[in-house]
């Protein structure tokens, strides 16, 4: 009875255990075609020739001229619209990394891999594309808006995702059974058992008459 209610037991901890890796790699995959679906997003917005902006666009590698060319060049809704059209497009790093990298440092390891694409990215264009440039503050923006996806959605789904793969696995452990203990030799007055206490009693008796007998005689 104990052994079957155990088996039945150890059937439903692997039984869950196997949902949840199922769902994990669900999870995992959806992350990695969503990731894939954004850098192709991200290659047609980026690396898209310009050629009626290519003698006005320059390289930029003083932070924040850009933004200063913004305020001072451009309309208000022209401005929000390439500040905030930067910061979106670095949005989805925030929410898909971390997911995808280890739960140890993970937003220190986001904003690492995200400096790193957009870095590539912005040498790509600002060598190959015409009309593109190099900018520095797009690399800003860009990390800006992945901490800002981190902070309102990636950071509870990658918690609730590594909390899943931990829990899994812990569930997919072998359960082993465990070993009944040695039952260990009584010694001295509680090793004797019953035979033994009425012997002590017995002598006892015989002692006290021994001595009534002496006392007496």
């Amino acid at each position: 009875m104990d052994a079957e209610a155990g088996r039945d037991a150890h059937d439903e901890v692997r039984h869950r255990a196997w949902g949840r890796v199922l769902l994990q790699a669900a999870i995992l995959v959806t992350a990695f075609l969503a990731m894939v679906g954004f850098s192709v997003v991200l290659a047609k917005v980026t690396l898209t020739p310009s050629p009626a902006s290519q003698d006005f666009v320059h390289s930029n590698l003083r932070p924040g001229r850009s933004l200063r060319q913004y305020a001072e060049d451009y309309t208000f809704l022209a401005a929000c619209k390439q500040a905030g059209g930067n910061l979106v497009l670095g949005m989805p790093f925030g929410v898909l990394l971390p997911v995808l990298v280890p739960r140890r440092l993970r937003m220190i390891r986001m904003v690492l891999l995200t400096v790193l694409v957009i870095v590539v990215v912005e040498l790509v264009q600002g060598a190959l594309v015409p009309g593109r440039a190099f900018d520095v503050d797009d690399v800003i923006l860009n990390t800006a808006g992945a901490l800002l996806g981190y902070l309102l959605l990636g950071r509870r789904l990658s918690h609730r995702y590594h909390v899943l793969a931990s829990g899994t696995q812990r569930g997919t452990r072998q359960v082993r059974p465990r070993r009944p203990k040695p039952a260990r030799p009584r010694t001295g007055r509680r090793a004797a058992g019953p035979a033994a206490a009425w012997t002590r009693v017995r002598q006892g008796v015989r002692a006290g008459l021994t001595r009534k007998r002496a006392r007496k005689g």
